[in-house]
Order: C-alpha cells, then sequence, then structure tokens
C-alpha cells in the first residue's frame, strides 16, 4: 500500500491542475454564453475518435514529447532551456539541407543522415548556451531566448536564397529527396489511413522516452546530471564536473528538441517550411512541467496537450463563441497551478521545517 502511494503521490499535483484549469475554463466558457458540457465533449470526443481523432491526436503530440523531453532532461541538471524552438529550427533546416544535398544516396543511408544531421544541429544549438553557462556564467534563459532568434534569422536567409524553389512565394525549402522520407503508420496500422501524417517519429518518441529515463536513472553520467540539479556544490564536492555536465545536458537537451524535424521534415512536410512549429519548444515547457520531468509524465502531458491540440479546431469551427484560443487559455492555467503547487510545496516544507526540535536554536545561530 505503501509502495502505491509513492507511485500515486506525483499523479495527484498535476491531476489537480488539469482538473482545476477545467473548472475555470468552464466559468469562461459560461461567461461567453456556451454551454461548457457540450464544448469539453467536442473537445475530448474529436480527440478521441477512431481513426482521425486519435491519429492526428498522436501527430499533434509527437513533437510534444520531444520537447517535452528536451525541457525536462534541462530541468534535472538545475536548468530551464527556453531555446528548444530555435534547436528545433536550426535541426529542421539542417534535416532538409542533408536530405537535398544527399539526394543520391540509397534510402537505408539517406534516412539516417537526415535524422542524424537533427540531432547534431539541435545538439550543437544547444551546447552554445551551455558553454557559456558553465564558462562564463550566462543564464541560460536569456542565451537560449537569443540563440531563439539567431536561428530564426540564418534559417530565413539561407532559405530565401539558396534553397528556395525561384518565384516560390512561400518562405520554404525545396522537398527533400524520397529516399529521405519516412513512412506514414496508416501503411502499417490497419484502420488508419495514409491520409493521416502520423509516421514513424511517433514510435521514435516512445522509444526517446524509454531511453532517457535508462539515461538519466540508470548510468553514471545521468545519476551526475541530476546530482547538479539538486545541489551543484555537493556534487562539486563529490567529485562530479558540474560544468562539463551542464553542457552535455544542454547538448541533449537540444538533440531531443531537434528531434522534431524528424516528425515534421521527413515525415510530414518533406521539406523546411518557414513557421512550422506552432510554438512546439514553449509548449514543451508546460508538457515537461505537467509531466513533473519525467519521461513518462512527459508522455502522458504530451497525449494530454496534443488531445487539446486537435480538439481544439473543432471547438472553433462548431461552437458559437469559443475559439481555439481556449486551449492556449487551458494551457496557461494548468502552468499556473502547477506553479502554485511546487511554491505551496516549498513553503510547506520551511515551515514542516521550523517546527522540528532544534530548529529556532539553528536559526538563531
Amino acid at each position: 500500500m505503501r509502495r502505491l502511494a509513492l507511485i500515486l503521490e506525483p499523479l495527484f499535483a498535476p491531476l489537480l491542475a488539469v482538473l482545476a484549469a477545467f473548472a475555470v475554463g468552464a466559468v469562461l466558457i459560461l461567461a461567453v454564453g456556451d454551454d461548457p458540457l457540450e464544448t469539453y465533449g467536442l473537445l475530448l470526443g474529436s480527440a478521441l475518435s477512431w481513426p482521425d481523432g486519435i491519429g492526428y491526436t498522436l501527430f499533434y503530440a509527437t513533437p510534444l514529447v520531444f520537447t517535452g523531453l528536451a525541457v525536462a532532461l534541462a530541468l534535472r541538471c538545475g536548468l530551464l532551456n527556453i531555446g528548444a524552438e530555435g534547436q528545433l529550427v536550426a535541426a529542421a533546416f539542417a534535416t532538409a539541407w542533408a536530405g537535398i544535398t544527399f539526394a543520391h544516396l540509397p534510402a537505408w543511408l539517406l534516412v539516417p543522415a537526415a535524422a542524424g544531421a537533427a540531432l547534431v544541429a539541435g545538439g550543437a544549438w544547444g551546447a552554445v548556451p551551455g558553454v557559456l553557462k558553465a564558462r562564463f556564467g550566462a543564464h541560460e534563459v536569456i542565451t537560449t531566448i537569443m540563440m531563439n532568434f539567431i536561428a530564426a534569422g540564418l534559417v530565413s536567409y539561407f532559405t530565401q536564397y539558396h534553397y528556395k524553389k525561384p518565384g516560390d512565394a512561400i518562405l520554404e525549402t525545396v522537398p527533400i529527396a524520397d529516399a529521405a522520407r519516412l513512412p506514414r503508420l496508416g501503411r502499417f496500422v490497419p484502420g488508419l489511413p495514409e491520409r493521416i501524417p502520423l509516421n514513424l517519429a511517433f514510435p521514435l518518441a516512445l522509444l526517446a522516452c524509454v531511453l532517457v529515463w535508462v539515461f538519466l536513472w540508470k548510468t553514471r553520467w545521468g545519476y551526475e546530471i541530476r546530482a547538479t540539479g539538486a545541489n551543484p556544490e555537493a556534487a562539486e564536492y563529490g567529485g562530479i564536473s558540474t560544468r562539463r555536465r551542464i553542457v552535455l545536458a544542454m547538448a541533449l537537451s537540444g538533440a531531443l528538441a531537434g528531434m522534431v524535424a524528424i516528425n515534421d521534415v521527413q515525415g510530414y512536410r518533406y521539406r523546411y517550411y518557414d513557421g512550422f512549429s506552432a510554438g512546439y519548444g514553449f509548449t514543451g515547457i508546460a508538457v515537461a512541467l505537467l509531466g513533473r520531468s519525467h519521461p513518462a509524465g512527459v508522455l502522458v502531458a504530451a497525449l494530454f496537450f496534443g488531445a487539446l491540440l486537435r480538439g481544439g479546431l473543432f471547438v472553433d469551427i462548431f461552437t458559437e463563441h469559443v475559439s481555439k484560443d481556449l486551449v492556449a487559455v487551458l494551457e496557461g492555467i494548468i502552468i499556473l497551478f502547477v506553479a502554485c503547487e511546487a511554491l505551496f510545496r516549498r513553503r510547506s516544507g520551511a515551515r514542516l521545517s521550523g517546527l522540528l526540535p532544534g530548529s529556532k536554536a539553528r536559526a538563531k545561530e
């Protein structure tokens, strides 16, 4: 029973945050003149129908798994990666570049080469703020935000002047080679139409969850990253090079964010398309917080937000006053409740420590 309680305890606060957010959302829906039960029924029902609802929910959840894992891994090292958006943009262009430049290669070489380009580009874009943090003490929030703008500017330039089809009014590269493309799951799953863009990147996202869990909890490097995040001074005293672990954590975080490119460029659009990201890097922060920075929690939270994204389209079409912005409102409220829960937990812990025998004496000292 105690073991079950320990397993369920971390789930209580996120679940409560979701329920509270839906309750606040219901008040807002009533305020604009719509029925909350009908709206939520449409929101969730359209996301869980087969095959379109579930297929698109999983498709929308795939990039959120990658960015949620990216933010969660950085958080485990005590870092806040705000730069997943720039990392995935740089990776998307690198993937398209590889798929265009090495179009002569066979599929068994080109598919992993294009995916590898995403990992390397995203990892390199994440490593730069890590080096600046470790070497000069530059705050990763500031540097990662600045790197977002640099990535957007550079990628737009190269796309516009080197890889765009002449005369194309849209800022996008020419298509990647057919050999670089990932097949859609509709080819393998009975009843799932191939028109649904869910592709092999989703099983790769599930594998990434497993690998991140193994890395963080079953390897020495993962332990040292978690130790650095928990108490950098104690980690340094114990012989851990916290500077190296910061760089490693940010590089791996960037590589995970870069895997979004595998889903979008290789599995969906088959090119780099300017503005393809629907804020995946920033939504990944909400996914990581709701998932308590654990791979299993990140997966569940990503599926939940994927369902909201899918259902929000139908809410926008079939309700009279509520728009798809309801999804953004729910996301924001969930983050607020999760943050309040963490703050309450810290204050409660401080009060409890003040009630322990000898605490007042130690405070006076």
